[in-house]
């Protein structure tokens, strides 16, 4: 029962909120980007880091199209007293929606492409579903702070792992 009334609180706390008037013009954001590896992937590659660059377009007022490319590099766990890093460049499309004034959910789904040759880099299929704050510091600007789960599947195996964004909002 606690539980219920709990649910029914939240929901009636975003059904009146209201919807930060930044998503009703397109945005452009660059980002910095974080990578922890879970898993078997976790097991190989110790951290990822990277950078994107964001297109977001408002298709209602709380509801905004995404498109978002960048780099990602991983790096492996030292073996032996070696360690090596491998490169992609993921390019997602998505939608993201706007709970009360600054808090969002999203979803991505893509392709990642890996920067290294040879056998067993390949094209990735991505899914990452995430949340976020993205908070005013001007009128056309604000500073966003995302954190997702992402995973890349290939050849029969899906490596996931925890990402963070930190990024700038330019209003278009």
């Amino acid at each position: 029962m606690k539980k219920l009334l709990l649910l029914t609180a939240v929901a009636g706390l975003f059904a009146f909120s209201s919807v930060n008037a930044q998503t009703k013009t397109p945005k452009l954001s660059i980002g910095a980007e974080f990578g922890f590896p879970m898993g078997d992937f976790g097991d190989v590659f110790n951290f990822g880091y990277g950078g994107s660059l964001q297109y977001q377009h408002p298709v209602a007022p709380s509801l905004l199209l995404t498109g978002s490319a960048g780099y990602t590099e991983f790096t492996t766990k030292k073996v032996a007293g070696l360690s090596y890093s491998t490169g992609s460049i993921p390019v997602k499309a998505g939608a993201r929606y706007y709970f009360g004034e600054n808090f969002f959910a999203g979803a991505e789904l893509g392709a990642a492409f890996s920067t290294e040759s040879g056998e067993g880099n390949s094209t990735a299929f991505v899914y990452a579903p995430g949340i976020g704050i993205d908070y005013p510091v001007s009128d056309k600007g604000s500073v966003e702070l995302g954190a997702r789960y992402e995973a890349w599947s290939a050849n029969s195996t899906t490596n996931g792992f925890i990402g963070l964004r930190l990024a700038y909002n330019f209003g278009l």
